[in-house]
């Protein structure tokens, strides 16, 4: 399914702010802009589907760290991030439209931690065609759904405060609706970045399990490199790549036995394989992007935040190469810092960087209208 549009409010720099969203989805901006932000809001919407947006907004400092701290009408009452998404079955012409909110415990409530994040109220709806139809809402802990009869019915169980419905109800097995958004978006996957040090995910052999695609962390790098080897038998398109970007280097994937593993052989020493640990930051980071754009099966949204870091200049174009051939079966999103990435990405897809700009204060994205539509003469 594509995400269609995002909308997020109260959330750090984003004081309201509404996209629609293409294939593929390129972001540049300066340091403080917020485009982490925007980034991030899309991760705890595919929180939220997990059950898991309390965690992940108490793991980033908490409500108070998370809310928008910008000047605020007295009339727009208690203030709540909210997020919203929207996504389209292109297959069946659905589109379905999910939309949480989440606060601060009031001052004389009993439920809940005082300090913890607190999940107000969500909304599930589905349109095929004539107007939408709510399938799923809740309201402080009450949740009602779309029973079989087409109207809507208490659910017998009510939510924690740290607990979302959606996740709740597809743990429950009976929503249809509610399981066929959560497997979309708990496919989409987020790469913030690799850890390079020594004890990097990637540098360490992994157990050797079929692997169609990247972990977050990159920790299972040498079974999806194994993946493509042994079991596709066709890496024709990924040592291009790599052979491009590291001055005609080539991957070597041993047949796994416990674990699997890899290295590199380079053209300056042709009688040996130089292992993951030899490596430099900017080799085996581009290594893991190539594993996470180049897998045996690609996430239906792929998110990347800031893929430049620790990279030479050079390996760059094929890095943009790899984006935009990941965009044929994918849907891609992009934030940089780097103009050349940005003009080599857009080149290669015939797209546009959105730049991403403070506006009085908050995250804006230049050229865009309220209603989230870009204007392509700005």
């Amino acid at each position: 399914m594509l995400l269609r549009s995002m909308f997020a409010q109260n959330y750090r720099s984003l004081r309201s702010i509404r996209m629609d969203l293409s294939g593929i989805n390129l972001f540049i901006g300066e340091n403080g802009a917020g485009k982490s932000n925007l980034y991030r809001a899309l991760q705890l919407i595919q929180a939220a589907t997990r059950g898991r947006l309390a965690h992940e907004i108490a793991a980033e400092g908490g409500m108070l760290s998370s809310l928008w701290s910008g000047p605020r009408r007295e009339s727009e009452g208690p203030v709540r991030i909210r997020l919203e998404a929207e996504l389209l079955d292109q297959e069946r012409a659905i589109t379905f439209r999910y939309r949480v909110e989440a606060g601060m415990r009031p001052p004389k409530a009993a439920a809940g931690f005082p300090f913890e994040p607190q999940i107000k109220a969500e909304e599930l709806s589905v349109e095929t065609g004539t107007r939408p139809v709510t399938t799923m809402k809740r309201n402080g802990p009450a949740i009602s759904v779309r029973g079989p009869n087409g109207r809507m019915q208490d659910y017998p169980e009510q939510a924690l405060t740290s607990e979302t419905a959606i996740a709740l109800l597809g743990d429950a097995g009976h929503y249809p609706e509610v399981g066929t958004l959560r497997r979309a978006i708990d496919g989409w996957r987020f790469f913030h970045g690799f850890r390079t040090d020594r004890s990097s995910p990637l540098r360490a052999p992994c157990l050797a399990v079929t692997a169609p695609m990247l972990d977050e962390d990159g920790g299972n790098l040498a079974a999806v490199f194994a993946t493509l080897v042994h079991t596709r038998e066709d890496t024709v398109d990924l040592d291009r790549a790599i052979a491009a970007a590291l001055g005609g280097a080539g991957l070597v994937v041993p047949e796994p036995g416990e674990t699997a593993e890899f290295g590199l052989a380079l053209p300056d020493f042709p009688h040996r394989v130089f292992r993951p640990r030899e490596l430099s930051d900017g080799q085996i980071r581009f290594l893991g992007l190539a594993a996470a754009l180049m897998s045996y099966r690609l996430p239906p949204l792929i998110a990347l935040n800031e893929p430049e870091a620790s990279l030479h200049p050079d390996m760059l174009p094929p890095l943009a190469d790899m984006i935009a051939e990941a965009s044929r079966s994918s849907q891609v999103w992009v934030v940089t810092h780097s103009e050349l990435l940005a003009a080599a990405v857009g080149e290669r897809c015939g797209v546009r960087a959105r730049r991403v700009v403070r506006q009085d204060g908050a995250t804006w994205i230049e050229g865009m209208r309220l209603t989230g539509i870009i204007d392509e003469e700005e």
